[in-house]
């Protein structure tokens, strides 16, 4: 398999994604559009690769091999000679469609064009492009090191053999896959938690139960490891806002419409752990 792959956008994802390829073997392009970003990314991979030395999980000549694999850049031309590239910049359309429609003129032909979107259809996504058969959804999980999932997203136009390469490069990174057939807002993971979280924000919002409760009673009734509103400080409530968003607006279906509660939330500045205050305090 071609193992030449360029990440786009150095956040968590991102360079979550390009750390664990590039420990796979890939060489890896990471582009974002700042240099600082760029520093923040490659100093989140080597900090992570660190620890994993530090654990005895990978051998210090694996990780400084894995991140001479890696180059940072803001050049998005550096993404022309890619046999995949995984799009994960901010979940906003107009965004990703500038993206997919320069890569489109960019990259060569066999190429794949991946986003790694958690709620917004591939289909739109692809449907700016001259290729909509080589676009394909690869949603990753944060923190990708950790995480085994990849959701892989078949677009209305993606073919069999583009879905293939997805599970290819995605397996070879150690994910375990699942495969979304029908391209839904919100696909099956981001529905599934989605629901979840809007129920537990309103139960707490009402006052039935406490935050700690609700997710003490996913954790022990239904053997979930984190409870939703736990999840949701984890993930960011911002995040998850704009999620659930998406997938209101897509299905009209109320159960996906986010509570009054998550919008203030989201409004003071309370979106979880990276703000030290969500449903719970960090």
């Amino acid at each position: 398999m071609a193992r030449k792959l360029a990440v786009i956008g150095a956040g968590l994802m991102g360079s979550g994604i390009a750390q664990v390829s590039a420990q796979a073997g890939w060489d890896v392009v990471l582009r974002d559009v700042t240099d600082e970003a760029l520093r923040r990314g490659t100093d989140g991979i080597k900090a992570s690769y660190d620890k994993f030395v530090a654990k005895g999980k990978l051998t210090a000549d694996d990780a400084g091999a894995a991140l001479g694999r890696i180059t940072a850049t803001t050049d998005l031309e550096a993404a022309a000679d890619a046999d995949v590239v995984v799009e994960a910049v901010f979940e906003k359309l107009d965004v990703k469609h500038e993206i997919f429609r320069t890569l489109d003129k960019l990259v060569k032909d066999g190429a794949i064009l991946a986003s790694n979107t958690s709620a917004i259809p591939i289909t739109k996504i692809a449907a700016v492009t001259e290729r909509p058969e080589r676009v394909v959804g690869t949603h990753f999980f944060s923190p990708v090191p950790m995480m085994q999932l990849c959701e892989l997203v078949r677009g209305y136009k993606t073919s069999d053999e583009t879905l293939a390469t997805a599970r290819e490069f995605a397996e070879s990174t150690g994910k375990t896959c699942i495969v979304v057939n029908r391209d839904v807002a919100g696909f099956v993971t981001t529905r599934l938690i989605s629901a979840l979280v809007v129920e537990a924000a309103k139960l707490y919002e009402s006052g039935v139960a406490t935050a700690e409760d609700i997710d003490l009673a996913c954790k022990l009734g239904f053997g979930h490891a984190m409870g939703p509103l736990a999840t949701a400080d984890l993930t960011g409530v911002d995040i998850l806002l704009h999620a659930t968003g998406n997938i209101y607006t897509e299905s009209q279906d109320e159960k996906f419409a986010p509570p009054e509660l998550m919008r203030r939330m989201v409004d003071a500045g309370d979106i979880g752990r990276k703000s030290g205050q969500g449903f719970y305090k960090h």
